[in-house]
């Protein structure tokens, strides 16, 4: 990049993945301190000169054996708004998994809607931009934050790894949920892209009160096509096994699923099930919870740190 390439910062826990990005764009990561007190607190400080320049924070908001989600989201914070105190010009963070992205909107009764008050510490830190990969629902991520935001689909990293699928066979994309369409619609579109064929499209019936789901309906055709299941997340598995259990019923000669996020928090039994005949995620969030051997033999990892370098490296050319 040129003289203009902006400063990059990765928090504890995220910088592999911003060290990826950062030789995707020639650049290596600026050096910070991180230091924790016996009362648990904590402070972070960037170690090189920010004053006038820009400025891009890399940090993954998912919970994981060190730091919840919650102490990641403040010691990002903090950090933002240290930086503005130094002089930065502008921050941006990058956020390859952004925290409460799923409580968007009020399901009961005095219902917090938390993704709106994520922004409102976002914005009150100053932070400048927000970059993040496959929201849960863009539109309310659009709505909640009043400064740029960026939001980077998966639809083409998981069109070029299925455009590997068997020729002689018609494909189908998949959403979980009619909440989805929209995302596997942008699938099955690239797919069509990288394909040169037509695949078609289908979404299974889905309602959820109180974490209890119900709904068995699928619509469109799978017989004796291979079905690509498409969803922003995996958190228990519950949502994805439906789905492609309910392919499997309807006739479908294979069954795949992606999902940007692996969150596995219901543990392996979505990875080792035998109805799907690959599952593949994203690198947003590394596959902590599961057994190493197990992710080798069962699981397929993405890399989207070129999609990331390839947004800020339009941005700052």
């Amino acid at each position: 990049m040129n003289a203009h390439s902006p400063l990059l910062f990765a928090l504890h826990g995220s910088r592999d993945y911003a060290t990826r990005v950062a030789r995707h764009l020639g650049l290596v990561l600026a050096d910070l301190e991180e230091r924790a007190f016996e009362d648990g607190e904590h402070k972070t400080r960037a170690l090189t000169p920010v004053e006038n320049r820009n400025v891009v924070v890399f940090h993954g908001l998912y919970g994981d054996d060190e730091r919840s989600v919650n102490d990641k989201l403040c010691r990002l914070l903090f950090f933002c708004g240290a930086l503005k105190d130094a002089g930065a010009r502008h921050v941006q963070v990058v956020a390859p998994y952004l925290c409460y992205a799923r409580k968007e909107r009020r399901t009961q009764y005095q219902d917090p809607i938390i993704t709106r008050y994520v922004a409102a510490l976002f914005e009150a830190c100053r932070v400048d931009r927000l970059t993040t990969l496959e929201v849960h629902n863009v539109a309310a991520f659009d709505n909640a934050f009043r400064i740029p935001t960026r939001h980077i689909e998966s639809a083409e990293l998981f069109a070029g790894h299925f455009a590997g699928l068997p020729g002689d066979i018609e494909l189908v994309a998949v959403s979980p949920d009619a909440g989805g369409a929209k995302r596997a619609e942008s699938f099955r579109r690239a797919l069509e892209r990288h394909t040169g064929r037509a695949v078609g499209s289908a979404y299974m019936e889905k309602y959820r009160s109180n974490d209890i789901v119900t709904g068995a309906m699928l619509v469109g055709e799978v017989r004796d096509r291979i079905a690509v299941i498409v969803d922003d997340l995996i958190s228990t598995g519950g949502t994805l096994l439906r789905a492609g259990q309910a392919c499997r019923d309807a006739g479908a000669r294979q069954v795949h699923a992606a999902a940007t996020h692996g969150l596995f928090t219901g543990g392996s039994e979505v990875v080792e099930s035998p109805v799907f005949d690959g599952l593949v995620v994203a690198d947003t969030v590394p596959p902590f919870r599961l057994d190493p051997a197990l992710v080798a033999r069962r699981l397929t990892i993405l890399d989207s740190s070129a999609s990331v370098a390839a947004a800020l490296a339009a941005e700052y050319r």
